[in-house]
């Protein structure tokens, strides 16, 4: 079954798998190996009834039919994963309303070639015993398919395929060791959410004493036009249902914020009330201080005077006239 890459929020690779089989359920995990969509078309024209006698005509024959049932589950995978569109944190959490759009927009038709591959490719690319290589190509346009063919010198190869997002990291291929040497590994694959960027790895960590030679080739193959405008309303509608319910929550905590602020303000003009009162009351009681302060200097030296002239009498009555 074909692997429709996406996030967990998705299930576009059920929705494939209905469509390209007649709603069969032999849906795959992201995470397991990918089969292309054409060869599971194939292989459901034969379980149609070809027995495999000449399949070359067969090919032929079937061969538009494959293509009408291919496209239709592309289609179909897309429009699961823009159904099923739903903003990141961060997009939620921007003050700038821009991001969110222009990811709901998806790229524009006035620069778009959807006509255009993209190739990535390199031939006998040396990796070295207990070391691993990775390809990252970032992939802007949802819907687009992924097809790889590779290959190596003589050994195999530990090799696989992660899709790493704001969200986290989605596993399209497992790693594990291929027989690459013996036949080309391929593979095909749509991608839904984006962007993304996706890591084509290729491990030889597992050898001590064999380097390996690589050689690769990626194509990227950007969506139909007529996709790409279904999906950007796809999302525009489940990005308007979103940010709609969270505008009514947001204008909730909105009014309990502004009736928290409210109270916080009573509170504090009657605390500043109080404040001001008291720093009268401190004003007074310092005055009071002051005054007590001085009375006593008074009244110690007062004291002081009174005690000596009793027991020491006053000068003027040894004064003789």
């Amino acid at each position: 079954m074909g692997t429709i890459e996406d996030n967990a929020q998705r299930d576009a690779a059920s929705a494939n798998a209905n469509v390209s089989s007649g709603g069969e359920d032999d849906s795959t995990s992201v995470a397991e190996d990918a089969s292309t969509l054409t060869t599971t078309m194939t292989n459901d024209g034969n379980a149609n009834g070809n027995d495999g006698d000449d399949d070359d005509d067969d090919d032929d024959n079937n061969a538009p039919h494959n293509a009408e049932l291919e496209a239709r589950a592309i289609a179909q995978a897309m429009h699961s994963a823009d159904a099923a569109y739903y903003p990141s944190p961060s997009l939620l959490a921007s003050d700038d309303p821009a991001p969110l759009l222009l990811q709901v927009d998806g790229p524009s038709l006035g620069e778009f070639h959807s006509t255009i591959p993209s190739v990535y490719q390199a031939k006998a690319l040396p990796v070295a015993l207990r070391a691993r290589f990775d390809v990252p190509i970032h992939v802007v346009a949802g819907g687009s398919i992924v097809e790889y063919t590779i290959s190596t010198d003589l050994y195999d190869i530990a090799f696989g395929v992660t899709a790493e997002r704001e969200e986290g990291i989605t596993n399209v291929k497992e790693i594990v060791r291929v027989d690459s040497h013996i036949e080309p590994v391929t593979g095909k694959f749509l991608v839904g959410s984006v962007p993304c960027a996706l890591i084509f790895t290729f491990s030889n960590e597992y050898s001590w004493f064999r380097e390996k030679r690589v050689t690769y080739r990626i194509v990227v193959t950007p969506p139909k036009v007529d996709n790409v405008i279904k999906g950007r309303r796809l999302r525009a509608t489940k990005a308007l249902e979103i940010v709609v319910a969270d505008s009514k929550e947001l204008h909730l905590q909105y009014k309990e914020s502004a009736k928290r602020k409210s109270e916080l303000s009573n509170e504090v003009a009657q605390l500043e009330e109080e404040l001001a009162e008291m720093k009268k009351a401190l004003e007074d009681v310092t005055s009071e201080e002051i005054w007590l302060g001085k009375k006593i200097v008074v009244r110690r030296e007062q004291i002081t005077s009174l005690t000596y002239r009793l027991e020491n009498g006053w000068e003027d009555e040894n004064f003789e006239v």
